[in-house]
């Protein structure tokens, strides 16, 4: 099968790295399906690299879990099942409460700087809300909660919920048949911001486990009813 017609050429000499997010990101942003083969040769000349680089990218992917290598096939992109959307969100409640609590024991100077880069996002998703447009909105999202993670500045959390971020898009995007409740989406990101601004713990771990429980009952739930991206 061929490479995705969206994929645009890398310049130069990619590194792996530089390929394996080029390719992260068309994943998590639909240009391959669910299931899909990658086509080595096809990725190899629309990159214009060598099979060198090429085959670390796929195998650093693979480690991430958003590629699965199967024995004499060859290697296809990840199909999400319902035990998976769950274990991604338990994970991701137990990443973000970690970073809830690590945040507010900063001090206020580290919580006002993440709140500051928060109301940024929430601006821009209230845009892209009003317009319906799916994959800014999940991107948004996701960058909501990784500059979440990030105020900590703790590598490791921070490490870890990179994997997630794009496996949680690869869930909402495959869903997409599932059109979130647009109206409530800002308001509840608004209220983790609230809650984390005025350093209100309990509330805010609540939130994060509202927030997760309702995402996961709402991407695993019937198509005919309509879910909400978190």
């Amino acid at each position: 099968m061929a490479a995705p017609e969206a994929m645009f050429v890398l310049e130069g000499r990619p590194t792996a790295q530089l390929i394996a997010d080029q390719l992260r990101e068309m994943i998590v942003q639909g240009g391959f399906s669910p299931g899909q083969q990658v086509n080595e040769s096809a990725l190899a000349s629309q990159l214009n690299t060598s099979r060198g680089p090429l085959r670390e990218a796929l195998q650093r992917l693979c480690q991430e879990g958003i590629l699965v290598s199967k024995r004499n096939r060859g290697v296809f992109v990840l199909e999400l099942t319902t035990a998976d959307v769950k274990e991604i969100y338990a994970v991701r409640e137990a990443v973000e409460l970690a970073a809830a609590n690590t945040l507010l024991d900063l001090g206020r100077e580290q919580v006002a700087d993440t709140v500051r880069e928060l109301k940024g996002i929430i601006k821009d998703m209230a845009k892209q809300v009003a317009a319906s447009d799916w994959q800014a909105i999940a991107r948004l999202d996701m960058q909501f909660h990784t500059a979440f993670v990030s105020g900590t500045g703790n590598t490791r959390l921070i490490r870890i919920y990179e994997t997630l971020a794009a496996e949680t898009r690869m869930c909402i995007l495959s869903l997409e048949v599932k059109y979130p409740r647009i109206d409530a989406l800002v308001d509840e990101h608004q209220g983790i911001l609230d809650l984390l601004e005025a350093g209100d713990r309990d509330g805010l771990q609540e939130a994060i486990k509202g927030h997760m429980s309702k995402a996961v009952e709402d991407l695993t739930s019937e198509p005919e009813v309509t879910g909400i991206i978190a």
